[in-house]
């Protein structure tokens, strides 16, 4: 089945070609192999880390946040809702979707396992 790119046309425009894929009841947005974002009840979440997360919140965002369980407390990860005004601007978004896509290297350079100097 192939996802409707077209509705995020002009708001990615600065910042290049992405993907959707399905998950957590919505879509992933990737830049490449790094999921930079996440759709959710027509709700865009960008991804956030400890040098961009204070910009999230400055604007009054929400992180992403689910239950595993009605038991369970609400997990939080790293994505933030993308502030109202940035809809309208999509320069300003591009620079925003940019952070996203940096603080998605960062965590997958976090991940990467380290090599083992040679003897």
């Amino acid at each position: 089945m192939k996802r409707d790119l077209n509705r995020f046309d002009d708001l990615f425009q600065e910042f290049g070609r992405i993907a959707l894929r399905r998950m957590f009841g919505g879509e992933g947005i990737f830049a490449g192999e790094l999921m930079i974002g996440i759709v959710i009840d027509d709700q865009i979440y960008l991804k956030a880390n400890d040098t961009t997360r204070g910009d999230f919140l400055a604007e009054g965002a929400r992180p992403f946040t689910y239950r595993r369980g009605k038991e369970q407390a609400a997990t939080s990860l790293s994505y933030y809702t993308v502030p109202e005004r940035l809809l309208d601007d999509p320069e300003e978004f591009g620079q925003w979707a940019r952070k996203a896509h940096e603080a998605a290297l960062a965590a997958h350079a976090a991940k990467a396992p380290k090599r083992r100097p040679r003897k």
